[in-house]
């Protein structure tokens, strides 16, 4: 656990910096409200471990790893703001905090961050900016076009979710000189973790207890808002089973990529089984 806590260190530490760094203090202060008030940094965590993976060193990929997590905070802020969530993390959501006017601009301001720190790599700034059009693709769909069957509920779920882990490993495996195979199928692992990792979330917010989760459960049978439960009717259990199922997509994905056997990969299979039985 120490070889992991060491790597999600380096990523607190850097965000830490490029947030204090940001003018004027107000929009710091913001910024570091929702960046710097926790969470489990599973995305940061996959790009450091994929560069890893494929022979790279956790520095090379710090600043990509942080990118990824500033991307992954400006959504929230938008997410709690559609979804009038109150509580993030345990915590006043931005919104809740300052007001909606100063949460968008701080979805702005960490969005801002995010491509200065990719923009010293083309490739970098491709693989985000496909991954922020396929997340706003999925959070509009949403909003205007329920998915009404499986297919329609796995597309949102990819996009919603998949695509930015997709993102993330991609990221790690570019900032160790990786080939475009490996680039894609270290993606494909990510992406379907991420759809496990949705599916989990779904079953999460039916199932949990608000104070254990940190954050309002029940949000979407009260919204309407689509989940694999409220699309499909089925039970948690079974969703549970395509969170498994979706998981061992996943690790295979992995094997394809035919990496040699590294502590940093033992943590990416890790990662494909804890987000089918996490809690939180």
């Amino acid at each position: 656990m120490e070889y992991l806590e060491r790597r999600v260190g380096l990523v607190n530490d850097r965000l830490e910096e490029v947030v204090e760094a940001v003018d004027p203090p107000e929009l710091s202060d913001e910024l570091a409200h929702v960046a710097l008030s926790g969470g489990k940094r599973v995305r940061p965590a996959v790009t450091i471990l994929a560069c890893e993976a494929v022979g790279g060193q956790p520095s090379q990929a710090v600043d990509f790893a942080v990118a990824v997590e500033l991307v992954h905070n400006a959504s929230l802020v938008i997410d709690d703001i559609i979804d009038r969530s109150g509580v993030r993390r345990g915590k006043p959501s931005a919104w809740a905090e300052y007001g909606y006017g100063p949460a968008i601009i701080c979805s702005d301001g960490l969005l801002g961050e995010a491509f200065a720190l990719l923009s010293v790599d083309d490739q970098a700034t491709q693989i985000v900016s496909e991954a922020m059009v396929e997340l706003s693709e999925g959070e509009a769909t949403e909003l205007v076009a329920r998915p009404t069957t499986d297919d329609e509920y796995m597309t949102l779920a990819r996009r919603k979710t998949g695509v930015l882990f997709r993102a993330a490993a991609e990221l790690g495996v570019v900032a160790a000189g990786g080939d475009p195979v490996t680039v894609e199928a270290f993606g494909e692992y990510a992406e379907r973790v991420g759809v496990a990792f949705q599916i989990r979330d779904d079953v999460l917010d039916a199932t949990a207890d608000a104070d254990d989760l940190g954050k309002p459960t029940g949000q979407d049978e009260a919204m309407d808002r689509p989940s694999l439960v409220q699309v499909t009717g089925i039970e948690p259990e079974e969703a549970n089973d395509r969170a498994r199922a979706e998981a061992d997509r996943a690790l295979n994905a992995l094997d394809n990529a035919d990496p040699e056997e590294t502590a940093a990969l033992g943590y990416l299979r890790d990662l494909a089984e804890f987000v089918v039985v996490r809690e939180r």
